[in-house]
């Protein structure tokens, strides 16, 4: 065993999307800094941000209903649908900046042009869908959304949800051209491999055993070499812990007062998956449907193009499983060695409030894929079963904390935990997860370097445009950040799409 003591200015934990675009903003920023990253897997990307494990959407609120919420007199609140499409146009933006300075190449890559949709069926949905719509279409975030509940039109935008379908209730959907499908895993890899370029010092198959203060007021970390078992210890001024499901445990050994009373509620998926030509071919958008009853936001049913390794295959889940694990990789002990005193209470009132969420998510792990194809066939009335594919996808870990609701409230969406003094901070949460990373990452140079933030302001707008600003109030920036974000990362979709749709590989 070896007691090497290293130190350093900033520690990322865990080599995925978050990571990779915190030690990129700062090496933007702050060139000079140090960093190192752990990464307990043998390479970047492996765990939530792989493209196996994620929807790749690049959510901006085109399509996920449950980002409108409708109110008790019928009008339709998009608020949060405003918030992450303009988070989104921040990751674009910034995406857009690397490309320009040659930092990262082929856009291609991770991001391609890809119409969302939204379908719904029945008077109710479809009534529902036409209220979004007229809220939506008239914000300048969403222009260019189309309306129709004419079927003729559905078959054009979607043959192969429409072909043999009986049309006994009444149908509509929503299409706007100018979505993305989005490999973060690629992207991550992408992100890291220039980081390397720039020198920060990549650990791989290292794991973070242990967290804690030092009398100086430095961060120290007991770090194991999985490998070999060889045991180091690393300081620094600022550590981020950015492990997914993981981050959780680590930010529990920290001991801030800020992370007491927080627990966690592991979530895990199934998509089916088809990478059958024939069948791929017919099928050229994302489209998402109405989340059953009881079900959590991450389990609305959706029919994905996806692009993965430049082949072209076809999503559709997720189906909502239940593991103890906090990681695909986790161990079956992570979610009681979660539970400790200060968020016990927390955790049991959690479980009395979640139980038709309970039932909901054993009845899901408990379904046959024959089952899995009948939920399959209300977005694909044909789809045959020896077409598909089964695949497990990664685990999610949705934030348990006391909030005005309630004690033991589940929280959706992404929350940054910081000490008050900046010097280390955690991201707990899921969706819209990896397509926000940019905003939560300046969130977290603005909570964790307040003291730098006016300096590095100049650099940060040459980076990301919008910067401090609301585009709603300023709809000429939008189409210029369109332009922009379109032009560099190709996304000029009208050209674009039938391109992408007939240039990449379907096999």
């Amino acid at each position: 065993m070896s007691n090497r003591q290293t130190r350093t200015d900033v520690i990322l934990i865990g080599a995925g999307i978050m990571s990779a675009t915190l030690g990129s903003l700062l090496k933007e920023l702050v060139p000079d800094w140090e960093i190192t990253v752990f990464e307990r897997l043998a390479t970047a990307g492996e765990e939530s941000s792989n493209e196996w494990n994620n929807a790749g959407t690049g959510h901006s609120s085109l399509c996920e209903l449950n980002y409108t919420v409708e109110k008790q007199d019928g009008s339709i609140d998009i608020s949060k649908a405003i918030k992450i499409n303009e988070e989104y146009q921040v990751s674009k933006q910034f995406w857009s900046y690397l490309v320009n300075s040659n930092l990262i190449r082929n856009p291609r890559d991770f991001i391609v042009p890809l119409p969302h949709m939204s379908l719904v069926q029945g008077e109710q949905n479809v009534s529902f869908l036409k209220r979004r719509f007229d809220a939506m279409s008239n914000n300048p975030l969403f222009q260019g959304m189309e309306f129709s509940d004419d079927p003729q039109k559905l078959m054009e935008w979607i043959p192969l949800i429409m072909k043999d379908r009986e049309l006994n209730e009444p149908i509509a959907a929503t299409r706007i051209e100018s979505g993305t499908d989005v490999n973060f895993g690629a992207l991550t890899r992408t992100l890291f491999t220039h980081l390397k370029s720039k020198n920060v010092d990549i650990k791989y198959k290292h794991n973070v055993d242990d967290i804690k203060r030092t009398s100086d007021g430095l961060w120290e970390l007991k770090v194991r070499n999985v490998d070999s078992g060889t045991v180091e210890h690393h300081t620094a001024k600022f550590v981020f812990i950015g492990g997914g499901g993981g981050s959780l445990h680590l930010l529990q050994k920290s001991g801030i007062p800020e992370g007491r009373g927080i627990g966690g509620f592991p979530v895990s998926g199934i998509f089916m998956v088809c990478q059958k030509p024939e069948i791929v071919s017919q099928h050229h958008a994302k489209v998402y449907g109405k989340a059953p009853v009881g079900a959590p936001p991450m389990s609305v049913p959706h029919l994905d193009t996806r692009f993965i390794d430049k082949k072209k295959s076809l999503f559709f889940g997720p189906f909502a499983g239940f593991s103890p694990k906090f990681l695909k990789t986790g161990s079956m002990f992570d979610l009681i060695t979660s539970v400790k005193t200060d968020n016990l209470v927390t955790m049991l009132a959690a479980g009395v409030k979640n139980v038709p969420l309970t039932k909901y998510l054993i009845k899901e792990v408990m379904l046959s894929k024959e089952q899995r194809m009948e939920a399959l066939r209300e977005f694909v009335p044909n789809a045959k079963s020896e077409d598909w594919d089964l695949v497990v996808a990664g685990q999610r870990v949705q934030v348990i904390k006391d909030t005005a609701a309630g004690k033991g409230t589940l929280q959706f969406g992404t929350e940054v935990i910081s000490a008050a003094d900046g010097s280390i901070a955690a991201l707990l949460g899921a969706s819209p997860g990896a397509s926000t990373a940019v905003s939560v990452m300046l969130e977290v140079i603005s909570k964790c370097f307040p003291q730098h933030v006016k300096a590095w302001e100049p650099k940060i707008k040459e980076m990301i445009p919008s910067y401090g600003v609301s585009l709603l109030k300023k709809p000429e920036l939008i189409r210029e950040i369109d332009a922009l974000t379109a032009r560099t990362l190709g996304l000029n979709e009208s050209s674009q799409s039938e391109q992408v749709r007939q240039t990449v590989s379907v096999s």
